[in-house]
């Protein structure tokens, strides 16, 4: 029996001996889904993206990916983080940095070959910015930027994707393009996506999260009621085209 994708059982996490970030989570991600975890800033969802990839440890609790520990270097996971970090006059280019995800594929600092080429700028193209490659990664724009460290996750071959707040610096115009593009990619592989574009998830993903130190709600849609526990406020909904949801007014705000 092949081992699903994220098992989760009864995970507390705190940092240092601050008050817990989450408590007591317990979810599984099964083979095939594309999962949005949503929920206000402070909730714990990058922590728990962390969790999952074993750059953190549970304080209580257990992790499971793919049946085995979180951080195995042959576990098949893809990470985009919310922010990436670089110098921007570094001397690399777009597709310089596609093909460090093949970098696992063989030992630390292997030569790449001809075929790591062809399979980085397969998934330039997929992500829309092979036209790109050649151009100086600093030279980007934000969102050009982002499509290039998805493209670089993808170019692992992952089975499991986790994105953290992958359209943060996508133009609001071509955001609902990405989504979709998402949502293809999610036919090879199960993705996790932290995002706080609620509007954008109606017709993409398969299941929701909504986590606020503790997971709120965990299944197939998005219940009103457990978007205003989570948010502490009011929730209206509205129809631009395709229904979404957004969120009222704080009381008071």
């Amino acid at each position: 029996m092949t081992a699903i994708p994220v098992s989760i059982r009864g995970v507390w996490f705190a940092y240092s001996d601050s008050q817990p970030v989450l408590t007591d989570v317990t979810m599984d991600v099964t083979d095939g889904d594309f999962l949005a975890v949503i929920g206000p800033n402070g909730g714990g969802k990058s922590t728990l993206l962390k969790l999952i990839l074993g750059l953190l440890k549970p304080s209580r609790g257990r992790i499971e990916v793919f049946g085995s520990a979180p951080g195995r270097a042959d576990a098949g996971v893809g990470y985009v983080p919310q922010v990436t970090t670089f110098r921007t006059d570094f001397p690399v280019t777009a597709l310089d940095v596609v093909m460090m995800g093949t970098l696992g594929k063989g030992a630390f600092l292997w030569p790449h070959s001809a075929g790591d080429r062809r399979l980085a700028m397969q998934k330039m193209d997929l992500m829309g910015v092979g036209h790109l490659a050649g151009k100086p990664l600093g030279s980007l724009s934000g969102g050009q930027r982002q499509r290039v460290f998805v493209a670089r996750a993808l170019a692992s071959s992952p089975r499991l994707l986790l994105l953290d707040e992958p359209a943060a610096s996508v133009d609001p115009g071509t955001q609902e393009g990405f989504f979709g593009l998402m949502k293809e990619i999610n036919s090879s592989c199960t993705i996790v996506m932290v995002t706080h574009d609620v509007g954008a998830l109606s017709g993409n993903v398969k299941s929701i999260a909504c986590l606020n130190i503790r997971l709120v709600s965990h299944g197939g849609d998005l219940p009103e009621k457990a978007l205003a526990e989570a948010y502490s406020c009011g929730i209206d909904l509205v129809s631009h085209g395709a229904p979404h949801r957004v969120l009222g007014k704080h009381p008071g705000g």
